[in-house]
């Protein structure tokens, strides 16, 4: 962890949910927040955890929402990248979390209490209307995850989730195993490996240790259902400029 106001100011830009504030409304935020490093695995959030603290991932920082399941896997129910936060965006804090919330690809964050965001909502119409917007948002995501998982196929939904994952981060490589791919999407390790096998050949992807690296992002889009560009047009209409472009 660091704390500085420069370090913060350099982050600032890195989030597109806060960059969305006007001046004086991230003007309020802007002291209670702090600036974080952490790598990728790290738990954010256990369930049962009491929710203090908002975290808004910056720049190249991926968050992921993982749902425990009987066999003890984490299956992800949403990714939060630069276009958005985890933790305390609807409640008011101190409520239990749900599910884990995890660092996927690690990096820069900024953490803000949560009594900060509720009293800034407060104070600015601005404010709450953006956040409940970002919610709405979360939502959407979560519904159309629902249905991605019981109609799609492995394939599309592994191109999807990688192609969600650039384009997020702005970097056409993912450091994620196989085996963590699998789990996330909750099927077998086997049948992961076939289908990176296919977008290997095809020279779609290629393999490094621990990473996957997209060669071919049209290609790869293609092989991925709709379910991912669907989110994409809602988060442009109810938050127009927040998600990143690809």
């Amino acid at each position: 962890m660091y704390e500085s106001s420069t370090v913060i100011e350099t982050l600032l830009p890195g989030n597109n949910l806060l960059s969305a504030l006007r001046g004086s409304d991230l003007d309020m935020l802007r002291p209670h927040l702090r600036a974080l490093q952490s790598p990728s695995n790290t738990v954010l959030y256990d369930p049962g955890q009491n929710v203090q603290t908002v975290y808004f991932p910056c720049h190249r920082t991926l968050v992921s929402f993982l749902v425990s399941t009987e066999e003890g896997s984490g299956v992800e129910a949403l990714l939060v990248g630069r276009e958005g936060a985890v933790g305390g965006i609807v409640s008011h804090g101190n409520l239990p979390a749900f599910a884990k919330i995890a660092i996927q690809t690690g990096g820069d964050l900024l953490a803000l209490p949560v009594n900060a965001l509720d009293e800034a909502k407060q104070r600015s119409r601005a404010v709450e209307n953006l956040f409940s917007r970002y919610a709405d948002c979360l939502v959407a995501q979560m519904f159309q995850t629902a249905a991605c998982n019981a109609a799609h196929s492995i394939e599309q939904r592994t191109a999807k989730w990688i192609s969600a994952a650039i384009e997020r981060s702005g970097s056409n490589e993912v450091p994620l195993t196989q085996e963590r791919l699998a789990a996330m999407l909750g099927v077998g390790r086997s049948y992961i490996s076939r289908v990176i096998g296919t977008f290997k050949r095809d020279g779609t992807l290629a393999v490094r240790r621990g990473h996957l690296v997209v060669k071919d992002e049209e290609r790869l889009k293609g092989r991925a259902c709709s379910c991912h560009e669907i989110v994409k047009h809602h988060f442009d209409t109810v938050l127009k400029g927040v998600y990143p472009e690809s």
